[in-house]
């Protein structure tokens, strides 16, 4: 069992590995949106391919409040959530198969 149990971290180490990169470029993307960025910019194109798919479901149910846009701060509380409760729950798992 403590193959799977190896396994099991691995798999542990690249979702918490992911979904910090992605913390990273949500919150990249939010930063960028303060300053009126080019959108011919081939950063700015990336930015918002990789988080659009995400945010534009969020902001279509939460909405704008007061012109402000809430969905990077939506998505960063749910990546930390699945950090904390997912990640760490398949850590403790694959340490249990040991």
């Amino acid at each position: 069992m403590f193959v799977f149990g190896n396994v099991l971290q691995g798999v542990a180490h690249v979702i918490d590995w992911a979904l910090s990169l992605y913390l990273w470029v949500v919150i990249a993307r939010a930063l960028i949106s303060w300053v009126n960025p080019d959108p011919w910019n081939p950063i700015v194109q990336f930015l918002d391919r990789v988080t659009e798919p995400v945010l534009a479901p969020i902001r279509r149910k939460v909405g704008f409040g007061m012109g402000l846009d809430l969905s990077p701060i939506i998505v960063i509380l749910i990546i930390l959530f699945l950090q904390y409760a997912l990640v760490q729950t398949l850590f403790q798992m694959a340490a249990q198969l040991r």
